[in-house]
């Protein structure tokens, strides 16, 4: 079963006044960071750029403006480019995370495809509806959803799976401000080797 993947990497980063695509974690970009944990679980990966593409053109994975008519309409939009894509890849579905979650657990797919359908993830009596798995064939339901003016991700996933995560950090914590970045580059000096 062919899974693709997508990092939702569009968004406005207002809280933390920078991109967050690019900000530094441990030395490097977070989009890096996040790439080297979701590239390992699928087959193929993608950057979901938003209404602003270009920037994300030096990572050396394809990158997704959103579809006509939709830029700047948040992550719903970035999810209908990336079906679209995996369509092309010959995936049958797509696993998508955010670009702020630099601490994904290595069995994310796995456990994501494991249910059999859509899915989302749940950490610490919280949904993550941006870390989900769409069935390709959710495409059309999507665009319905786009048309009628539905932008929010966990109503497009009404009926998946719930996905229980445990861990420390959190899988799914996501940098939002500065301090959660000073948080992050913490728990990573804690977890180096000496």
């Amino acid at each position: 079963m062919k899974i693709a993947g997508l990092i939702l990497a569009g968004g406005q980063s207002r809280r933390m006044g920078a991109d967050k695509a690019l900000l530094r974690l441990a030395g490097q970009p977070l989009l890096a960071r996040v790439a080297s944990l979701l590239a390992p679980q699928v087959a193929v990966l993608a950057l979901s750029g938003g209404s602003a593409p270009a920037r994300l053109a030096g990572f050396g994975w394809p990158v997704l403006p959103d579809p006509p008519g939709l830029a700047g309409q948040g992550p719903l939009a970035g999810v209908l480019a990336g079906l679209d894509w995996a369509v092309a890849q010959g995936a049958v579905a797509l696993v998508t995370v955010p670009v702020d979650t630099p601490f994904l657990p290595a069995d994310l797919v796995t456990r994501l495809t494991d249910v059999g359908g859509a899915a989302f993830a749940e950490s610490r009596g919280r949904d993550h509806p941006t870390v989900a798995l769409w069935p390709v064939t959710a495409r059309s339901a999507l665009v319905a959803r786009l048309d009628t003016g539905e932008r929010r991700l966990r109503a497009a996933l009404d009926g998946a799976a719930r996905v229980s995560f445990a861990g420390t950090p959190d899988p799914f914590f996501n940098l939002n401000t500065p301090e959660d970045l000073a948080s992050a580059e913490d728990w990573v000096r804690e977890a180096a080797p000496w």
